[in-house]
């Protein structure tokens, strides 16, 4: 039920959303949810997916191996939001976002991972947006919505070349839960990772806010993730006045607020003047990378689109 408290327009992105069918127009539902309706929630729930990762002590040692986060961790952030929008914006199945998911597909090709290891990084990607507006949105999400999400959810990871994926978002979510269960455990590489996006993450705070970034991303962790990351723990006032602030949020939003007109755009502070896909990828990769967009051969790639 809606609250009778909201903005006159608030739902009117809602109701176009339920006179799409999830399982054709997909992508128009994702684009509408992650657009239009909680692009600043879509964002955080991201960046909390990105954190998981690193509780995973193997997943965590192969990228602390790589230095991409400590050297050149913007970087390393932003080409993986950007390779994201291409399927967001464009559709999962476009030339933009099988021709990203071909050169994701080739970095990964360096790198000796296993398939369930694509699998849970995968799942945190639909986890963490949709667990992040369950908890901390202005409303919550639609049937439509979830259906939407997991279908383009489970064509990338087809795309990535893996079998056997979940079909729900409960089946992702369910993924997610045991295989944290059984792998998440603190490791120095977890917290030497963490510790680079946190910085990374005070990079982008708006100024108010740099100050704090640190403590405030550690206060939105769930316990398992902060142990698991071997992050101290925050002071529970501060905790609940952060949890505060986002139901106010929220509430602000479903009242007040008329629902965006123009689709928000991803501006990475790593491109100013812009990217193209030949931008995205570890420095130390790109020559590679770029010969093999060229149709060079290229050991390794892995699955194709």
């Amino acid at each position: 039920m809606r609250p009778r408290l909201h903005h006159p327009a608030r739902y009117r992105n809602l109701a176009r959303i339920r006179d799409l069918d999830p399982q054709r127009d997909h992508d128009e539902i994702l684009r509408i949810t992650a657009r239009l309706e909680f692009p600043w929630d879509y964002g955080q729930g991201t960046g909390i997916a990105f954190l998981r990762d690193f509780g995973v002590p193997s997943i965590a040692a192969l990228l602390d191996r790589t230095r991409e986060f400590e050297d050149h961790g913007l970087k390393r952030y932003d080409d993986t939001l950007l390779i994201g929008d291409a399927t967001v914006d464009h559709g999962v199945d476009s030339v933009e976002s099988h021709a990203a998911i071909r050169r994701l597909n080739r970095i990964h090709g360096h790198y000796d991972i296993p398939a369930d290891e694509y699998a849970y990084v995968l799942a945190t990607t639909i986890v963490g947006p949709v667990e992040w507006i369950r908890e901390h949105g202005w409303r919550e999400l639609d049937p439509h919505e979830l259906v939407a999400i997991t279908r383009v959810t489970t064509r990338f990871g087809e795309l990535m070349g893996l079998k056997g994926l979940p079909t729900t978002y409960d089946g992702y979510l369910r993924l997610l839960r045991d295989y944290e269960r059984d792998h998440f455990a603190p490791s120095p590489a977890g917290r030497r990772v963490t510790e680079a996006t946190l910085r990374v993450g005070r990079r982008t705070a708006p100024w108010p806010l740099k100050p704090l970034a640190r403590r405030l991303a550690i206060a939105l962790m769930d316990e398992p993730l902060r142990t698991a990351l071997g992050m101290p723990a925050q002071p529970a006032w501060f905790v609940a006045g952060v949890r505060r602030c986002l139901r106010l949020r929220a509430r602000l939003l479903r009242t007040l607020a008329p629902p965006r007109r123009r689709p928000f755009v991803n501006r990475p502070l790593s491109y100013p003047h812009g990217h193209t896909l030949a931008d995205l990828g570890p420095l130390s990769m790109l020559d590679e990378l770029n010969r093999a967009e060229r149709g060079l051969s290229h050991p390794g790639t892995g699955a194709t689109a």
